[in-house]
């Protein structure tokens, strides 16, 4: 044991001294490359901004995917977690706790549905949506076994399991992944004459999968009244109509949920993301009794779906949001982001649009999207102190904290401009 200890001890001394570069070549030789990060290493966050392991600052514009609104290391958030962790953290559900229950009555009054079905990850909670809807579709639509079909989008972003991918237009994504999960029509996004075609040829259809603005595939925001007019077309046929909330929700447009902006209410709603404040793999499927009621003991579950210290975190998340107003926040700071951006667009020949709602926004490079440029134009931003990413080649998403202040936001457009002004020359 004092030899393991003092290896231990040997190795965080090491770690004390050790570089970003070390930690860069660290990662590549002993992780598998699925991903592709910026060059930067972050040892701390707090707010809005984050620090790399050389102490440099930075304005962090992607906030873990929407997974921060609430900002790096939220004292409530964390101080809930700290608390329940010290306490009990995992039971499984073989037995009950004194904190799932409490949470479970929250979120469903806080979001307005019967019942929630309590997961870890995004990814978790679009399978279990798709599970959900296909039980009831054979057991209160009658639609015969094994042959219900869920409408789904070109460009969706819904995770990365088999099922999913197997839906998805992204080769990048699927290739050399199959066989496919097969039970998907897919039609293109913002297009309700091709969802009531969809639906009007299709005697199987039991829901829509959709998400109210298209995050991953480059902040795609669909026309006015398009999910209003798509909820409709799917009570009118007995589908049901879920949304993909996990990126968008939470506040993120400056509505609690992306679909307030239009008044809908989804039968089914996922949420993940910033449900935890970033803080812990929380997600979560609501919906009312008559579809939530079909799923039975044992037919669907996860160890650590509503353990403790999830339930806990995400509460504490949750009035965050409530008690700071955040949705407010960022309905008006991302007004005022976009007319900046706009002011910048109008005098560059670099950047050709702006688009997003509240603090989900992305701009649009003029270039192709094989080309390095929004990519370049990133590393120029990390450069000046913004951290951001592009998605789907010339297009870089914004997505601050929605903690973020209006003086932060003018250095973060301050920041943008000079970067932009600089890279043209």
């Amino acid at each position: 044991m004092n030899e393991f200890f003092q290896i231990f001890l040997n190795m965080n001394t090491t770690m004390e001294k050790i570089t970003s570069e070390d930690l860069m070549k660290m990662e590549d030789k002993h992780g598998a490359h699925n991903y592709h990060p910026l060059g930067v290493v972050l040892k701390r966050g707090e707010g809005v901004h984050v620090w790399d392991v050389e102490g440099k600052q930075y304005y962090d514009f992607l906030s873990a995917y929407s997974a921060v609104n609430q900002g790096h290391c939220h004292p409530k958030i964390v101080g809930a977690m700290i608390d329940q962790a010290k306490r009990l953290t995992l039971t499984s559900r073989a037995f009950y706790n004194d904190s799932l229950g409490p949470y479970e009555q929250f979120v469903t009054n806080y979001f307005g549905f019967d019942k929630v079905l309590p997961m870890n990850t995004g990814a978790e909670a679009v399978e279990t949506a798709i599970k959900l809807c296909r039980k009831w579709a054979y057991e209160k639509k009658g639609i015969a076994e094994n042959a219900a079909q869920i409408i789904v989008c070109e460009n969706n972003f819904h995770g990365r399991t088999t099922t999913i991918v197997s839906f998805s237009n992204d080769p990048v994504a699927n290739k050399n992944f199959g066989p496919y999960t097969p039970g998907f029509i897919r039609i293109p996004y913002d297009d309700i004459d091709a969802l009531e075609k969809a639906l009007k040829e299709n005697d199987n259809v039991a829901g829509f999968l959709v998400e109210p603005i298209q995050g991953e595939a480059g902040v795609y925001v669909p026309s006015e009244g398009y999910l209003h007019k798509a909820k409709e077309l799917c009570s009118a046929n007995g589908a049901l109509f879920i949304a993909d909330e996990v990126q968008t929700g939470i506040a993120r447009t400056g509505r609690l949920l992306a679909v307030d902006h239009e008044d809908v209410k989804p039968d089914i709603l996922i949420l993940g993301k910033a449900i935890s404040g970033g803080a812990y793999p929380v997600s979560a499927v609501l919906a009312d009794d008559e579809i939530m009621n079909v799923i039975k003991p044992g037919q669907h579950g996860s160890t650590f779906g509503g353990n403790p210290v999830a339930a806990k975190v995400a509460v504490a998340a949750l009035e965050v949001v409530k008690e700071e107003e955040l949705a407010e926040n960022a309905e008006r700071l991302g007004q005022i982001f976009r007319r900046e951006m706009q002011r910048i667009i109008d005098n560059t020949d670099l950047v050709v649009k702006v688009r997003g709602k509240g603090l989900l926004n992305a701009i649009i490079v003029n270039d192709t999207e094989e080309s390095e440029t929004a990519w370049n134009l990133c590393v120029a931003l990390k450069e000046n102190g913004l951290l951001a990413k592009p998605t789907h080649g010339n297009i870089i998403r914004f997505a601050p904290p929605l903690v973020m202040t209006e003086s932060e936001l003018m250095d973060c457009v301050r920041i943008i401009e000079e970067t932009i002004n600089a890279f043209e020359h």
